[in-house]
């Protein structure tokens, strides 16, 4: 029981270390989308990932990073299953990839909108308070809803006149 112990925990270290494709100053980790990492037998791991929208083009990205890097490591058989309940949200990030993101100039998202029942539909852009990753102020403005990525949106600082992407909260 102690080595199957060691073992999972040698691959979960290589597991949290595989950055996201499309952020990769986050690693998955970080991202909040690694759930799980078991070993089921000497070398098979077993790895849940979710998604952090359904439909993410990422995932195959980190499906395969995952396998390459836990094969590198020694494990001759890796399975990465997707875990779509619970869904993803952006309070998963953790203060480490919140800072990460900052840093690259990327504005963090705010605690995720809770819901009690139906998710209203709005036509119209979402109200968020987005401080600038580069000078703090929170004069912004939005540009975009869609930015780099799809789970991004596009704004620029009133103050320092940079545009700079927001992870959306979900």
């Amino acid at each position: 029981m102690i080595l199957k112990s060691r073992t999972t925990e040698r691959a979960r270290r290589v597991a949290e270390r595989v950055t996201d494709p499309e952020l990769p100053m986050l690693t998955l980790a970080d991202l909040g989308v690694l759930r799980d990492v078991d070993v089921v037998a000497d070398d098979h791991v077993v790895v849940d990932i979710t998604p952090t929208y359904s439909g993410c083009p990422a995932m195959a990205a980190m499906r395969d990073d995952l396998v390459r890097e836990l094969r590198a490591a020694g494990f001759g058989t890796v399975d990465v299953r997707v875990s779509l309940h619970p869904a993803w949200t952006t309070d998963w990030i953790t203060p480490r990839g919140r800072a990460a993101l900052a840093a690259a100039g990327i504005s963090p998202p705010g605690p995720a909108p809770s819901h009690d029942g139906p998710i209203p539909l709005t036509l119209l852009p979402t109200a968020r308070q987005v401080r600038c990753p580069r000078c703090d102020s929170p004069a912004t403005d939005l540009v975009s809803e869609f930015g780099s990525t799809a789970c991004k949106a596009q704004y620029r600082c009133a103050s320092c006149l940079e545009p700079f992407d927001h992870v959306k909260e979900i």
